[in-house]
């Protein structure tokens, strides 16, 4: 495995141009050795390019990327001892999954005792043990990238597993498994995982560490709880989150106060060196209470409509021309006019500019 560095890493598909467009702006990161990594973002924001920089398929136009502190940026894919899974699998249908997994150590002329030894050990992670005699072709689409993440566990030598979309043509009931197994494999073999997706459920639920991205531009890096807590930027509050953060454009009304709709919000951020009179205010629909009156961060909304969810309730209302979300427990009564909102302070996060305060 391997420690990942990119140095003022970019790219752009067509550098010789005058109006040169970057689908990938100027960056560093680091990846630690034996991390568990997902690249989160919408279509089009760079972390297939990104994934692609890293496995060799591209060269970027600007930068240098350092495997264990080796400059491998003009390395071929094959001399940087990546693995790669991609969005549909790639088997070859005419072997068996036993042959399947062997190919990569056949190629590299290990011996065949330990050829053996090593698919036994990674069918056996993969739950793969019944199928090894089994033509790949007659497979199922799970099984069938299984077989391609087991392709590069079977190599002691990997630097990393990069996975874009691998979960894509698998059936909803069977990703959780599949991203259980994931992180099992992680934790026995300290394999360096990094896995690109635009969904975000799998993302929070695979990684231990999430790179999301917008427009060519890495917008934060954290653990799930961090980006769910505190978005650092609004565009994250807006993309993490079932539903999105809510966001209230208010005024600054003290060092520590906000304001809209003629209710003033108490917030644990010092507000005092802000240079902008119009702000946002940004909370989870979790963190809002329905209260039975007003008092300190409350306001009065009207209730447009009530969501039963199964595990939850999720309440619609509108105050001030905006529009609230708040989650309730099922069992919760929910009045069908209007409710006493409370913001807890802690939870209240602060935006200038689109940018955390």
């Amino acid at each position: 495995m391997a420690k990942i560095e990119l140095q003022n890493i970019a790219h752009s598909y067509n550098p010789q141009a005058a109006d040169k467009a970057y689908a990938l702006n100027p960056f560093n990161m680091t990846w630690v050795d034996g991390g568990r990594y997902a690249i989160l973002g919408p279509s089009g924001c760079g972390k297939t390019t990104m994934l692609n920089i890293m496995s060799g398929i591209v060269q970027p136009s600007e930068g240098k990327l350092l495997f264990n502190d080796v400059d491998v940026t003009k390395l071929s894919t094959s001399e940087r001892n990546i693995a790669q899974v991609f969005q549909f699998p790639v088997i070859y249908g005419t072997m068996s999954v036993e042959q399947n997994l062997a190919f990569p150590l056949v190629c590299r002329n290990f011996e065949k005792a330990v050829i053996v030894a090593k698919v036994q050990e990674v069918a056996g992670a993969l739950s793969l043990e019944g199928l090894l005699k089994k033509s790949a072709s007659k497979l199922t689409a799970d099984q069938k990238q299984l077989i391609s993440l087991g392709r590069g566990l079977v190599r002691d030598d990997v630097a990393a597993v990069l996975m874009d979309e691998p979960l894509t043509v698998i059936d909803p009931d069977l990703k959780f498994r599949l991203r259980r197994q994931l992180k099992e494999i992680n934790q026995k073999y300290r394999s360096t995982l990094i896995y690109v997706t635009h969904d975000q459920n799998e993302a929070m639920t695979f990684a231990e560490n999430i790179i999301v991205m917008d427009a060519g531009s890495i917008v934060q890096v954290g653990s799930p709880s961090e980006l769910f807590e505190r978005p650092k930027t609004t565009f994250v509050g807006y993309f993490i989150g079932a539903p999105a953060m809510n966001f209230f454009e208010c005024k600054l009304e003290g060092s520590h106060n906000v304001s809209f709709g003629g209710a003033s919000i108490i917030t644990e951020t010092d507000l005092s060196k802000t240079g902008e009179a119009t702000l946002k205010l940004g909370i989870r629909s979790e963190y809002i209470r329905i209260v039975e009156t007003a008092g300190i961060n409350t306001i009065k909304a009207q209730v447009q409509r009530v969501e039963d969810l199964g595990t939850h309730k999720l309440v619609s209302a509108i105050f001030d021309n905006q529009n609230v979300k708040i989650k309730v427990k099922r069992d919760q009564e929910v009045p069908l006019d209007s409710v006493s909102l409370e913001f807890p302070a802690r939870h209240c996060c602060v935006y200038e500019k689109e940018q955390l305060i």
